[in-house]
């Protein structure tokens, strides 16, 4: 099967940094193929700025296997582009056509400022995580695993949970820009195992006072962050989340 190959227009945000005011640019990219993924465009892209002796466009990425969260962009106004439960690096271009205009941007929320250009500053996930998102017990040797009955839905409930990348897709679509899809997986996911039980109580408490100090908004429920999410992270992590919190709080010691 051939490829097909495109002309597009790009209208990509420009930023040095948090202070500055940034702006759209506009590039014209010829001959992608629909084979390329969406990274791989920005690459020919970069190359042929660089050969023009031109400043590339910064924007994160690593695995680019829809694994590490990394490729946060925000394109033609969704999180991660058009495809559904799909990264950035996993789009690729037979999402368009041949002539189309798409404009990308970094994330929009306070608590992630932008670095340069596409890239922003996502560690205020790493600093909630240090707050609370571990166990302190010794997990023990493979062959312990079946020495720890555990139900088979709660199993698959926090191994669904766990799957979140940390990407931010959740906080770029919230109109709050709240993180509370993130913290409700990352909770969920030790809340529902025994090796989490020592620090259930502390973890759902520390991880909330971080996220607020961290300025994430609040949650009103609109389902944005689910629909966007890549890993289809469920909303009923939000619920058990504030289920944690409230029975944190009424059988905490004083």
């Amino acid at each position: 099967m051939s490829s097909n190959t495109m002309n597009l227009t790009l209208k990509v945000w420009k930023q040095k940094n948090s202070q500055d005011t940034g702006h759209f640019e506009t590039y014209q990219v010829k001959n992608i193929s629909d084979e390329m993924s969406f990274l791989e465009m920005f690459d020919v892209l970069n190359e042929e700025l660089i050969a023009e002796g031109k400043e590339p466009i910064t924007f994160d990425h690593d695995c680019r296997e829809g694994i590490c969260g990394a490729c946060s962009m925000y394109i033609d106004g969704k999180p991660h582009g058009p495809w559904l439960a799909n990264t950035t690096c996993q789009l690729h271009m037979r999402a368009y056509k041949d002539g189309d205009t798409i404009v990308v941007e970094p994330w929009r929320a306070n608590a992630f400022p932008v670095i340069k250009d596409l890239m922003v500053d996502r560690t205020a996930f790493d600093r909630i995580i240090q707050a609370g998102g571990y166990i302190s017990v010794n997990t023990g040797n493979a062959q312990d695993a079946n020495n720890l009955p555990i139900e088979k839905q709660l199993a698959d409930d926090s191994f669904a949970a766990a799957a979140c990348i940390g990407c931010g897709a959740c906080v770029a679509a919230c109109k709050n820009s709240s993180a509370m899809l993130f913290l409700s997986a990352k909770v969920s996911h030790l809340a529902l195992l025994p090796q989490g039980e020592p620090e259930r109580k502390i973890r759902v408490t520390n991880m909330l006072a971080q996220m607020d100090k961290e300025g994430f908004g609040a949650c009103t429920n609109t389902g944005a962050c689910e629909a966007v999410c890549p890993k289809e992270i469920s909303l009923t992590n939000i619920s058990r989340l504030n289920k944690e919190y409230l029975l944190a709080g009424l059988t905490s010691e004083k």
